[in-house]
């Protein structure tokens, strides 16, 4: 049966994009302790599908302080993926990242900016290509949009341009721990409905 939308989604399919999960959460737990030269914990990730409401209030609230990275993705599948984090872990990454100990996290700082945008590549990609691998699919990574806002303005944006795909998303939330600093961030997929159809089709289970 073809996928109209992400509610169309059977428990099969779920655990497909669970598994994808997995792999792209130890990928990325890989690729951010080699850049941190510091070892990095993640945990298991949970992979749930939600609608906006629901998603925010599983992040805190609208008005929690984010560090929010917007990526579009294209080629074979199209669609958006946001990286979410929390500002305390933001700030432990940056100060790894730059040999200081800074007390404050200051967002107008470019050279902050630019290591977490680095950040936010490399966890996006780690999913990306963890899709890519299982799917045999050439996919191609814009360069991040990053913001440090509110919850509700950043989750606005998918909502506002991605309203035509779908009322819900898929959240994969992990904890991450490291520098005796840990916190809970967030990815955000948003495939297009033709390509998670075309995600099912390629892995051969499209039908069940």
């Amino acid at each position: 049966m073809a996928l109209n939308d992400y509610n169309d989604l059977n428990e099969i399919q779920l655990d497909v994009l669970r598994e994808m999960g997995n792999i792209g959460t130890g990928n990325a737990a890989m690729s951010l302790a080699e850049m941190l030269a510091t070892p990095i914990d993640i945990s298991v990730p949970t992979v749930q599908i939600l609608d906006y409401e629901a998603a925010m209030e599983a992040m805190g609230g609208p008005e929690n302080m984010i560090v929010g990275l917007l990526l579009s993705f294209d080629g074979d599948i199209n669609g958006m993926i946001m990286f979410l984090l929390e500002k305390d872990f933001a700030h432990m990454m940056i100060n790894t990242l730059m040999g200081e100990d800074t007390e404050t996290f200051d967002p107008e700082d470019e050279v902050s900016n630019s290591a977490l945008t680095e950040v936010g590549n490399i966890m996006a990609a780690s999913y990306i290509n963890a899709i890519a691998q299982m799917t045999e699919m050439r996919i191609n990574l814009t360069v991040p949009d990053m913001c440090i806002d509110m919850l509700g303005a950043i989750l606005s944006v998918p909502a506002i341009h991605y309203a035509n795909i779908s009322d819900k998303i898929i959240m994969i939330e992990n904890h991450l721990s490291g520098n005796n600093t840990s916190a809970s961030n967030h990815i955000l997929m948003l495939p297009d409905v033709e390509s998670l159809q075309k995600i099912m089709t390629a892995l051969g289970i499209e039908d069940l």
